[in-house]
């Protein structure tokens, strides 16, 4: 993934990293297996999918995509750029880094994933229809 995807570690190459332990500990605790080429397609279509959706939806003032997290039972508010960092970090490294959840998101700003296709089949169609 270009590093410059994601935003500079304030203390990369600082011996004194205070999470350096808990980087370290968190790298030897979860192993992560490379992603199967059945998953690498999904990611490369999910990347794909989500530059039209970008593309058709931004200039509506949609700033992103909202997830249900099955963990916290809270909703996830992703802006177009995070996402499309965590999904290029999960094709290249197999495993999404933990991010700072959105600031006070305007949930009427962020639309779903299923929002999105339908958005874009329905353009799709409209076009064909032509």
């Amino acid at each position: 993934m270009p590093h410059d995807a994601l935003p500079p570690d304030p203390f990369a190459g600082d011996p004194d990293d205070p999470a350096r332990a808990l980087r370290d500990a968190d790298d030897h605790d979860h192993e992560h297996d490379p992603i199967g080429e059945e998953e690498r397609a999904e990611l490369i279509n999910d990347l794909s999918d989500l530059a039209v959706y970008q593309a058709l939806l931004a200039p509506r003032g949609v700033r992103g995509v909202v997830v249900d997290c099955g963990d916290c039972d809270e909703p996830h508010y992703h802006d177009w750029a995070l996402l499309q960092a965590s999904l290029e970090q999960l094709l290249h490294d197999g495993h999404m880094r933990p991010h700072e959840p959105a600031f006070d998101p305007d949930p009427a700003c962020y639309v779903s994933w299923e929002y999105c296709r339908g958005y874009a089949d329905g353009v799709n169609e409209r076009e064909s229809a032509r």
